[in-house]
């Protein structure tokens, strides 16, 4: 069975009136009671790695003022992570201030009866539970929209956004970028013989075997139906060439599995050098290399540089003699 710890929740107060009366309720919510007496002691413990799940302060805490403490919590660079309440004589504008701020979660009058307390305890920590699930569904749902829903890689829109953004550091630090644009040979007519589902999983064992060649801060996506594009950060065109030569050995040259079938793909490859310039320059230049390399023929690589020498002619990858029998046609 699994055991999990209470959460622990932060007292600061130096009254021992309210600290017996304070202290029970909160063990009462399912918490482990933490009591500081002092400001310092207060913001130490809030600020530290493992954070408390709830802060009670009286704000006759002795040491730096109330507002100077929220502010320290604030500055933390990981942000506000745990609700905090406030136990006061009278609520001033600044409390309320700081209340409509949500700088602090909510304000308990210090004559307030204690077995109010508890009300006031779970309704703070239930709504930070609830505001905590809003953001991570927010999160994901921000995540999902940038995603392409079926082979999991970047969609269009999240790839110019990329591309955008490392155009910018290409022209702040000097550095090298170049995209890749690739897409499968004769994709039409596998769709008509295999099915679109069929279709849609080979586009998923691409995706796996083209990550697998890429390092973490290369950025893959689908820009339409059988066609990719690679974001190659750091990346000169003589690298982005020999990445396209990986490709199409590493990824292509293997028959792909599609139930009892064995299918044998090719692809196209289009190449541009960024060089600091407009992305939508740079990415027609990569979609005009690439209509070329079709014209050229099956597996050609084609790059959008007249200074690099020309490419060289396609080569043919026979599949191994694995004993399966390739759809052709």
């Amino acid at each position: 069975m699994l055991v999990t710890n209470p959460p622990t929740f932060l007292l600061a107060s130096h009254e021992p009136a309210l600290l017996a009366d304070l202290e029970p309720v909160l063990v009462a919510a399912g918490g482990r009671v933490e009591v500081v007496l002092s400001a310092e002691s207060a913001l130490k413990a809030m600020n530290a790695h493992h954070a408390p799940a709830l802060a009670v302060l009286d704000d006759k805490l002795p040491g730096v003022p109330i507002g100077q403490l929220l502010a320290s919590v604030l500055a933390d660079p990981a942000g506000k992570r745990f609700p905090i309440v406030l136990i006061t004589s009278s609520v001033t504008r600044e409390w309320a201030d700081r209340l409509h701020e949500g700088v602090i979660d909510d304000i308990i009058l210090r004559s307030t009866e204690p077995s109010y307390w508890r009300l006031r305890f779970d309704l703070v920590l239930s709504t930070h539970r609830i505001a905590q699930d809003l953001e991570s569904l927010r999160d994901a749902a921000t995540a999902n929209a940038q995603l392409d829903r079926l082979t999991g890689v970047y969609n269009r829109e999240a790839l110019l956004a990329i591309l955008f953004r490392e155009t910018d550091r290409v022209q702040r630090l000097k550095n090298a970028l170049c995209i890749l644009l690739f897409d499968i040979d004769d994709f039409g007519h596998w769709n008509s013989r295999l099915g679109a589902e069929a279709c849609d999983e080979l586009l998923r064992q691409i995706v796996v075997r083209t990550a697998r060649l890429l390092r973490s801060y290369d950025a893959l996506g689908r820009l339409g139906k059988d066609e990719f594009l690679i974001v190659l950060p750091g990346c000169g065109m003589n690298n982005a060439l020999m990445l396209a030569e990986r490709l199409r050995l590493d990824v292509f040259s293997l028959p792909f599995r599609v139930g009892r079938e064995s299918v044998r793909l090719s692809a196209c490859f289009g190449l541009a050098n960024s060089l600091g310039r407009s992305p939508v320059v740079v990415l027609r230049e990569a979609e005009q290399a690439l209509v070329l390399a079709r014209q050229m023929g099956p597996e050609t690589i084609q790059c959008f540089a007249d200074s690099l020498p020309p490419s060289p002619p396609p080569v043919t990858f026979l599949s191994p003699s694995s004993g399966d029998e390739l759809l052709a046609w």
